[in-house]
């Protein structure tokens, strides 16, 4: 797919990896709507610096995944702003560091939580936005999950259950939205500089760097061009790519 001019949705779009995203799109000239859940300063603080550098038009839009009505109206808001809907980045989501072995720790309030905005999030917003995608005949959708729904690993059961979700609402979504929109996912690993990596404890981001066959943690950019890659394709749909340094394989 062409992707100037394109309109995409990043939710997420203020933390460390959905600005890669939102940078790596509009350098392929892809108008943003940068989408946060609160820092709607930040969000905006993103979207001008965005417009200014790469010459796109940029808007920040605030939208809270875990309400329907919320979700619905984004999906209005930016379509009728840009004119147009292309793309959706579901990128929101939130952990909290709970030991596996801490079922006491991991309450129903958490669980409730973490899968409402991690796995139902992005179904509500992939219902919501379906149509408007469908509209244009070329619609992407990329899910961001994370290793740790490929393997019993990650912050917490939740957590690693939500992302597990994630990747086969993909596959689910790839089916359902076939052939005028293709549905992707991106599997980070280990992150640095991001809010779900400061919910980690030490001891957990020092065996996820030091599981990996790279030694490292994943590289933010190579998430967001891979997203690009996703964005760009005509014949990927379903498909899941861990980017994780070597730690996982599928």
């Amino acid at each position: 797919m062409e992707l100037t001019n394109t309109v995409a949705i990043v939710t997420g779009g203020n933390g460390g990896l959905g600005q890669r995203i939102c940078q790596a799109l509009a350098l392929e000239g892809v108008n943003i709507a940068v989408v946060c859940a609160q820092n709607i300063d930040g969000a905006d603080t993103v979207a001008r610096r965005l417009g200014k550098e790469y010459g796109i038009k940029a808007d920040a839009f605030s939208c809270d995944v875990t309400d329907s009505a919320d979700v619905t109206a984004l999906s209005r808001a930016v379509t009728e702003h840009f004119g147009r809907l292309d793309i959706l980045i579901n990128d929101a989501a939130y952990n909290k560091s709970i030991p596996f072995s801490d079922l006491d720790g991991l309450t129903q309030e958490e669980w409730d939580r973490i899968l409402d905005t991690n796995l139902t999030g992005p179904m509500r917003l992939i219902k919501a936005t379906a149509p408007a995608l469908k509209l244009q005949g070329a619609g992407r959708i990329v899910n961001i999950a994370s290793v740790a729904g490929l393997s019993p690993t990650g912050s917490s059961i939740a957590y690693a259950v939500s992302k597990a979700g994630l990747i086969h609402l993909t596959r689910c979504m790839a089916v359902a939205l076939a052939p005028n929109t293709l549905v992707n996912c991106v599997a980070p690993g280990l992150l640095e500089g991001t809010r779900a990596t400061a919910n980690l404890s030490d001891q957990q981001v020092q065996r996820a760097s030091q599981g990996s066959l790279l030694k490292k943690a994943a590289d933010k950019d190579d998430c967001a061009r891979m997203v690009v890659e996703m964005c760009r394709t005509d014949t990927l749909t379903g498909q899941t790519i861990a980017i994780d340094s070597g730690r996982v394989f599928h």
